[in-house]
C-alpha cells in the first residue's frame, strides 16, 4: 500500500492561522458608538457587514488562513496575504457605510480589534513570503510605492469617509496638513544637524582613541535619559537664553515649544551617528589603507577616498536608526507645545477620543516604516555597490 499524503503545517502559519481565526470568528471586526466619545458596542463580521459580503470576507480570510497554515508555494501565500489585505481595507468601509444610519452625522464607527489582529496577520504573512523571495531594493521600494497608491485611491474615492478617524481629519484637515509638517520638520532638521556634528565627531573619535570612551561613555548617558524627561530638563536653561540673550527669542528659541523639543532630539541623535561612524571606519580593511599609503595619498584624501565611502553603509545604518527614532519621539513634542502628531495623540487621550488618537498614532507609524523601507533599500544598495568595486 501506498503511503498516505502527508499533511505539512508551516511553523510561522500556525501562529497565523491562530491570529486568523480568532480575529475572524470571535473578535469585534468595527465598533458602533452613537457619538466620538460614549462607549462603543461591538460587531462582529457578519453584523459589520452587508448580508452576501460578510460570508465572503470570512471565506476569504479561512482560505487565507489554511494557506499560511500549510507548507504551500511562496506565490500562492503572496497571493493569498495580498488579496486578504485588500479585502480588509475595502470592507473596512464597507461596514463604516453600512452601521451609519442615513443622515446620522453623529455615530462613529471605527476598525475593532478584530480588524486589526487580521491586518497584522496578513501583513506578518507577507513579511514572510517577501523576506523568503528576498526580493531586490528596487523590489521592496516598489511594493511599498504599490501599496501607498492602493491606500491613497481608496482616501480619493471617499471608500473610507464613513470611518470616524476619517470624520476626525476631516474636522481638523488644516491642523494635521500643519502639524505634519512640524513633525517631519522636527525629525529630519535635528538628524540634519546631527549628522553636521556626528559625523566630524565621529572621525575624530575614531582617529583619537583616548578621546573616543568619554565621547561615547557621554552619550550614552544622554541616551538613557527617558524622552519627556529630557524635554522638562531643557525648558529652563532655553528659557533663560530666550530672557538674556538678545534675538535668540526672534529666532523661536524659548523654554517651550519646538526649541527644546529639537534640541533633545538632536541630542538623541548624535549616538547612533558618531557610534556608527566609529564601527564603520574601524571596520575599514587594512589592506585599503595600506594601499592607499603606497599610492602616495594624504591622510585626508584616504579619509574621504578610501575610508568614508567604505563605512557609508555602516554609517548609513545609524542614521536610519536615528530617523525611525526620531519620527517616534517627536510626537512626545506635543507636550511641551513642540507640535508634530502628537497633538492629536494627547488631545485623544484627553478627550477619551481613540480615534482621534488613531490620527495622530496612525501616520507616525506610516512615517517610521516608509523611512526605515526605503533606507534598508538604500543601505544594501549601497553595501552591494562598496563590494563590487572593492572585489
Amino acid at each position: 500500500m501506498g503511503e498516505g499524503v502527508r499533511i505539512r503545517f508551516d511553523k510561522l502559519g500556525v501562529v497565523i492561522a491562530a491570529i486568523a481565526a480568532y480575529a475572524a470568528f470571535l473578535a469585534p471586526f468595527a465598533t458602533f458608538r452613537a457619538n466620538r466619545i460614549v462607549p462603543g458596542e461591538a460587531r462582529s463580521i457578519l453584523e459589520a457587514l452587508p448580508t452576501t459580503a460578510g460570508p465572503i470576507l470570512l471565506a476569504i480570510l479561512v482560505a487565507g488562513a489554511l494557506i499560511a497554515l500549510l507548507k504551500t508555494p511562496l506565490v500562492l501565500r503572496l497571493g493569498a496575504s495580498v488579496v486578504a489585505l485588500a479585502a480588509l481595507a475595502i470592507l473596512i468601509g464597507v461596514a463604516g457605510s453600512f452601521l451609519t444610519p442615513v443622515g446620522n452625522t453623529f455615530a462613529r464607527v471605527s476598525p475593532a480589534s478584530g480588524f486589526w489582529l487580521l491586518i497584522f496577520a496578513f501583513t506578518l504573512l507577507l513579511a514572510d513570503v517577501l523576506t523568503r523571495l528576498n526580493p531586490s531594493p528596487w523590489a521592496r521600494v516598489g511594493v511599498l510605492v504599490v501599496a501607498a497608491v492602493a491606500i491613497g485611491l481608496l482616501l480619493i474615492s471617499g471608500q473610507w469617509n464613513s470611518l470616524s478617524i476619517l470624520k476626525e481629519y476631516a474636522n481638523r484637515a488644516d491642523s494635521f496638513w500643519a502639524e505634519g509638517s512640524k513633525h517631519i520638520t522636527l525629525a529630519l532638521g535635528s538628524l540634519a544637524v546631527a549628522a553636521v556634528v556626528g559625523l566630524p565627531l565621529g572621525i575624530l573619535c575614531h582617529r583619537v582613541e583616548k578621546l573616543r570612551a568619554g565621547v561615547l561613555n557621554v552619550l550614552n548617558i544622554i541616551q538613557t535619559i527617558p524622552s519627556i524627561a529630557l524635554f522638562g530638563l531643557l525648558i529652563a536653561p532655553l528659557g533663560w537664553v530666550a530672557t538674556h540673550v538678545p534675538g535668540a527669542a526672534e529666532l523661536g528659541i524659548r523654554g517651550i515649544g519646538t526649541a527644546p523639543a529639537f534640541v533633545a532630539l538632536f541630542l538623541y541623535s548624535l549616538l547612533p551617528v558618531v557610534a556608527n561612524t566609529v564601527v564603520g571606519l574601524a571596520g575599514v580593511p587594512r589592506a585599503a589603507n595600506d594601499a592607499a599609503r603606497g599610492m602616495g595619498m594624504t591622510d585626508r584624501q584616504r579619509l574621504f577616498g578610501v575610508e568614508f565611502p567604505l563605512a557609508f553603509p555602516v554609517i548609513l545604518t545609524g542614521i536610519r536608526i536615528v530617523l525611525v527614532q526620531n519620527i517616534g519621539l517627536a510626537t512626545i513634542a506635543a507636550l511641551i507645545g513642540g507640535g508634530g502628531f502628537g497633538v492629536f495623540v494627547f488631545q485623544g487621550v484627553g478627550q477619551t477620543a481613540m480615534d482621534l488618537v488613531l490620527l495622530g498614532a496612525v501616520p507616525t507609524v506610516a512615517l517610521a516604516f516608509v523611512a526605515a523601507i526605503i533606507l534598508d533599500a538604500v543601505i544594501e544598495m549601497t553595501a552591494t555597490k562598496r563590494r563590487v568595486e572593492t572585489a
